[in-house]
């Protein structure tokens, strides 16, 4: 199978063989724009109806050909998460999103609510049926959405990213929930992750569609120079979601917010950009900021003006860095989620801010993206330029942040050295945190940061 949009040239992949047995559990890897989310969008006959895409080849789902399938007949048997879970909710509450999906399937309105109520304790979601869902956190959607595919009782279930937004522990309980609904029904998962370790052994084999790029050395970190304090917030809320918090960023720091999804860890950087009412005062003229979605920076028409956009300082060099020179004349909207990411982190390496904060920036990255991202924010930092970045990725955080920030049910305590924070039991079980990968972690107290 190949496939390509009918305004581009060039293929999205071509020649594809790829078969899945029933049953079986698949993770696709490969670098950020290979086309992995495209295959699933074709899996689930998305793709190609829904954007005149151009197929050769032949797709078979269930031993009968793709194209003879009614429209809208095998999302009854397949369903999807997206990456993006915003992109699927039509409704206001979790509850009535879940209805809709059932509507939309004719089940018989006598046995929604059995099945809603069904779904939201296999989830556990259920202290979230009457919640507005533009409110939760990126996880709780994701959660969320996961419910709304699950709700059908399909056989194939495709994840684009499921972990992305996941605390590490929820992620952890997220592996272990799917691997219960496999064992109990059978249930066939093809799922795209760059992360595949993150899974334990729950896969039973890794795809690879493309060859990986080769992974750059490390920048070395040079230490903090100097006692400056470039970002300070006194006071900072944002009532109810986040307390009166205080935090000071050095010049040069690379600071980490980690807490549990829902724990107001967005709605702080939000806070401190001037995006959110707040108790406190900050000077957001100074903060370069990238969301948790990134299409909400995009304002020009190719990826290369989104860099020169703000200033243009070194677009040339991080548009070669952060890969995406392939698609330069690309519509940023049309591109891969990780290339989109980079896009909006590449505008703000360039818009020459002396502060810079990252809503999950790692999200969607394969590990020779991210390994040029960590390298440009080390060099970044030990030119001065100083990061605060959200992330649920500890292994990234122990190889980039000189301080831990750790925020739970709105409230913020740190900052803390990283590598004694990995070490307290206490601290990350409190925080739904795991230790980077390797690391072991012992009953000792941690060191305050400075």
């Amino acid at each position: 199978m190949s496939f390509r949009f009918p305004d581009d040239e060039r293929t999205v992949f071509k020649e594809v063989h790829f078969n899945v047995q029933a049953g079986e559990r698949v993770v696709i890897t490969g670098p950020s724009g290979c086309g992995k989310s495209s295959l699933l969008y074709l899996l689930n006959r998305l793709y190609p109806e829904n954007c005149d895409g151009i197929v050769s080849g032949q797709i078979k789902l269930f031993g009968k050909a793709a194209a003879d399938y009614e429209p809208g007949e095998i999302n009854q048997r397949i369903a999807t998460v997206f990456q993006d879970p915003d992109s699927q909710f039509c409704m206001q509450t979790v509850e009535e999103e879940l209805a809709f999906t059932l509507e939309n399937v004719k089940v018989p309105a006598a046995q929604i609510n059995h099945r809603i109520q069904k779904v939201l304790k296999e989830t556990g979601l259920e202290a979230f049926r009457d919640s507005v869902i533009q409110t939760l956190s990126g996880g709780q959607k994701q959660r969320v959405a996961t419910a709304c595919a699950w709700v059908l009782e399909p056989e194939i279930l495709l994840l684009d990213e499921p972990l992305t937004h996941l605390d590490p522990v929820t992620a952890q309980e997220f592996v272990a929930w799917l691997r219960g609904l496999h064992e109990s029904r059978n249930l066939t998962v093809i799922a795209i992750d760059h992360q595949a370790a993150l899974w334990d052994d729950f896969f039973d084999r890794e795809w690879q569609m493309v060859e990986a790029k080769p992974v750059e050395p490390s920048i070395a970190r040079v230490p903090l120079q100097s006692d400056e304090v470039v970002l300070s917030a006194k006071e900072l809320a944002v009532e109810p979601i986040v307390s009166p918090a205080t935090l000071n960023l050095k010049k040069g720091e690379i600071a980490v917010l980690a807490g549990p999804n829902g724990s107001g860890k967005s709605t702080l950087l939000k806070a401190l950009c001037g995006l959110k009412s707040t108790g406190g005062t900050v000077d957001p003229k100074r903060i370069g900021y990238v969301p948790q979605s990134p299409e909400f920076l995009f304002l020009t028409k190719s990826v290369r003006e989104e860099l020169l956009f703000g200033g243009g300082q070194h677009a040339e060099d991080i548009l070669e860095r952060l890969y995406l020179n392939e698609v330069r004349d690309a519509n940023p909207f049309a591109v891969s989620h990780g290339q989109k990411r980079r896009t909006a982190i590449g505008a703000m390496l360039c818009d020459g801010r002396p502060v810079i904060v990252m809503d999950e920036p790692t999200a969607g990255q394969d590990q020779a993206a991210l390994r040029e991202l960590e390298n440009l924010i080390t060099a970044r930092a030990n030119e001065g330029m100083t990061f605060l970045i959200v992330t649920h990725d500890m292994n990234f955080a122990e190889r980039v942040a000189d301080s831990l920030l750790l925020l739970h049910a709105g409230s913020l305590s740190g900052p803390f050295t990283p590598h004694k924070a990995w070490q307290d039991q206490q601290l990350l079980e409190k925080h739904r945190l795991c230790p980077p990968s390797g690391g072991e972690v012992h009953d000792q107290p941690y060191e305050s940061f400075g």
